[in-house]
């Protein structure tokens, strides 16, 4: 995670149920329009990342879902970090897909997204998607968690899915809410 700036108490994963970190509702940028935020990215790679977007692809990604200037560290991770995180902080016994810690809720966001690889890529396989198209879709809602977004109740997650295929058709990718709905 992000060992040279430890959080004051222990970090809250923002996805999943126990105790997401909820912010007051945001109002997203004009797509395409205006400047945007200011976005610090530090990347971590604990699997190959041979497979996987570039840099300069995820930071677009990340750039097309920030609302606020913010503070951010993506890792990759493996099965086993995946496990142990998500047994750590959400107290379930298996790798998922995404996991989002907000360490600040002030103007300046400061958190970490982690992506399980394995995870990823069997889903993206079962979904019948490219993994950059998968990984996008993981990305863009591991930064809406990470500003307040959630989908623990109806309303929220109507807000989250739909923000999340605004920035997705906008960055040229189709509907993964649809896919799974089977309403493509």
């Amino acid at each position: 995670m992000r060992p040279r700036r430890e959080p004051a108490t222990r970090p809250s994963p923002a996805s999943g149920r126990g105790g997401p970190q909820r912010t007051p509702a945001l109002s997203p940028p004009a797509l395409g329009g205006g400047r945007s935020p200011k976005l610090e990215l530090a990347i971590q790679w604990m699997v190959d990342p041979a497979a996987l977007p570039r840099r300069r692809t995820l930071r677009r990604w990340m750039q097309a879902a920030l609302e606020r200037p913010a503070s951010v560290t993506l890792r990759f991770v493996g099965a086993r970090e995946g496990r142990t995180l998500n047994r750590r902080y959400r107290g379930r016994d298996y790798a998922t897909n995404v996991l989002t810690f907000v360490y600040d809720d002030v103007a300046s966001l400061a958190g970490d997204i982690v992506l399980c690889a394995p995870v990823m890529r069997r889903e993206a396989r079962a979904q019948r998607r490219t993994l950059a198209a998968h990984c996008a879709h993981l990305v863009i809602h591991g930064m809406l968690h990470l500003q307040g977004y959630d989908h623990e109740r109806d309303d929220d997650a109507a807000r989250m899915e739909a923000r999340e295929r605004a920035l997705l058709a906008q960055l040229g990718h189709r509907d993964a809410c649809a896919d799974a709905r089977g309403d493509s």
